[in-house]
Formats: C-alpha cells, sequence, structure tokens
C-alpha cells in the first residue's frame, strides 16, 4: 500500500525545514573560507535525508525574500564584506569555484575584500585552499 502523499502544510514544513538548515550552514563559513553548493547538500542530507545542489541554489537564491523569516534578527554577517540579508551568499559557490553567474561581479569583490584564495584569473575560489569544512575546520582553529 503506498502512503499517502503528505499535504501542503507538510510540504511547506519541509521545504522550511531543508531552508532552514541550508541558511545556518551557509551563515557558519568563517570570511575568506567557501562552500559549494553540493558540499552544503551532502552535510544537509547527513541529518535530512533529501536535497541537492540545485535545491541549495534554490534556498539561497530566496535567502534575501522568501526564506528571510528563517534568520534570526540580529543575524549579522562577520567579515569585511557586509550584506543586507544576514547570510553570506558570495561564500557559496558551484564546483567549479565559480559564483552564481549573475552575481559574479558582486561576489568575486566581496571574496576579494576577504581575502578569500581565487585562481590565478581571479575569477574562481581557490577551493583546495578556500573550502570550509564545518566540524573540522571549527576544531583546527579552536587549536
Amino acid at each position: 500500500m503506498t502512503p499517502p502523499a503528505p499535504s501542503e502544510q507538510e510540504r511547506r514544513a519541509a521545504t522550511e525545514e531543508y531552508a532552514a538548515a541550508v541558511l545556518a550552514l551557509a551563515r557558519r563559513i568563517p570570511p575568506g573560507r567557501a562552500m559549494t553548493f553540493g558540499l552544503i547538500a551532502e552535510i544537509v542530507a547527513e541529518s535530512l535525508h533529501r536535497g541537492g545542489p540545485r535545491q541549495v541554489g534554490q534556498v539561497m537564491s530566496g535567502s534575501s525574500s522568501r526564506y528571510a523569516h528563517l534568520v534570526p534578527d540580529d543575524a549579522a554577517v562577520v567579515g569585511p564584506a557586509q550584506d543586507t540579508n544576514s547570510v553570506p551568499w558570495w561564500r557559496v559557490v558551484k564546483a567549479s569555484g565559480s559564483p552564481p553567474p549573475h552575481l559574479a561581479a558582486t561576489a568575486l569583490d566581496a571574496l576579494r575584500g576577504e581575502g578569500t584564495p581565487l585562481t590565478r584569473d581571479g575569477q574562481r575560489v581557490a577551493l583546495r585552499r578556500a573550502i570550509w569544512f564545518p566540524g573540522i575546520d571549527d576544531a583546527a582553529s579552536r587549536g
């Protein structure tokens, strides 16, 4: 027997749960570091068992409007590149290290301002040096 389809309210709650997890993780990325859409998706999927890079991108694109209510009112972006939505979206890049094309100039300016390692051409994050892994890098930075 097939389980009943989730109600609209259940689907909305699941979507918001996923979005809240993505935004909370993105807000933890320190200045000068970056994560990929795929890495965020993998980490969130460890606990929620769903989602992928495209879903992370959808959440990030709605972080200042559709999901703004999921970010604490007192949230502040730490680092030289300040943003009005309290989520450091420029620190989340494609697997190639490229920021989203329609925001590339703004993102690269913010990344440069934070001292994030970039490739020689300055168009992508040098992920081998800049990638941030929560838990692992948190413990190393506490010494």
